[in-house]
């Protein structure tokens, strides 16, 4: 027969756990706090990246952005008149040694100048409201040692390449909107371009052109255009 002291010490040791190991309960809730401080603390810092991200998105929307390659833009601006939207501009640039061969070998070049006038959606993309081109044809004649320009049905011939070049080099109260077309309410914006377009090369020149050497004009601007659409970029 165990004395009544063992039993009740026997029975103590089998149901008081804290006795084996007083410091268990701590240790397995701390770590749950700290892991839940640790999420908690990841979470918060993506919330903030994607807060940057989105700001950095919203401004770019409406920040002026620029790329050229051999063309300077010197003057470009808008101006809304009871016809519509017109666009002024001009540019500085010479033509590379690749392209003045191909036209002193009687090998036509086309200048291309493209304007779209967007409208700004936070909901959705961008809203294009209207969109004009306008190409010119620079060509050399042997036979009467000219050079012809042909833009929108007029031809003219120069003598010498820089005045043929003077002729295309920009555009004033080019109508690229009418006043329907900017009748929604809301920001609007301009992207611009002009380039030598060598899509309009003879086929066999094209072979291999996949990033034309020496054929490398082209430059396109972008920016925000005021409440009465009469803006002015400035050009450093």
């Amino acid at each position: 027969m165990v004395p009544p002291s063992n039993a009740a010490g026997a029975q103590q040791q089998r149901f008081d756990p804290t006795l084996t190991s007083p410091a268990l309960p701590a240790a397995t809730t701390s770590r749950p706090i700290q892991a839940g401080r640790l999420s908690s603390a990841l979470a918060l810092g993506r919330w903030h990246l994607l807060a940057v991200l989105v700001l950095a998105a919203v401004l770019g929307l409406f920040a002026d952005s620029a790329r050229a390659d051999g063309i300077e833009l010197s003057q470009l601006s808008t101006q809304r008149t009871e016809d519509g939207l017109e666009l002024s501009f001009s540019t500085r640039f010479e033509l590379t040694r690749a392209a003045e061969d191909a036209v002193m070998k009687g090998v036509p070049i086309y200048f291309v100048a493209e304007a779209n006038v967007l409208r700004n959606r936070w909901y959705w993309r961008d809203a294009r409201v209207a969109r004009a081109s306008r190409t010119w044809r620079l060509a050399w004649q042997p036979l009467t040692r000219q050079f012809k320009v042909s833009t929108g049905g007029l031809n003219q011939s120069y003598s010498s390449l820089s005045d043929a070049l003077l002729s295309l080099r920009g555009a004033s109260g080019w109508r690229i909107a009418e006043n329907r077309e900017l009748e929604d309410e809301g920001r609007f914006y301009l992207e611009f371009s002009y380039r030598l377009d060598t899509s309009q090369l003879p086929k066999p020149m094209q072979i291999g052109l996949g990033s034309p050497q020496g054929w490398g004009l082209n430059i396109e601007r972008s920016f925000s255009l005021g409440a009465d659409f009469n803006s002015s970029l400035v050009v450093p």
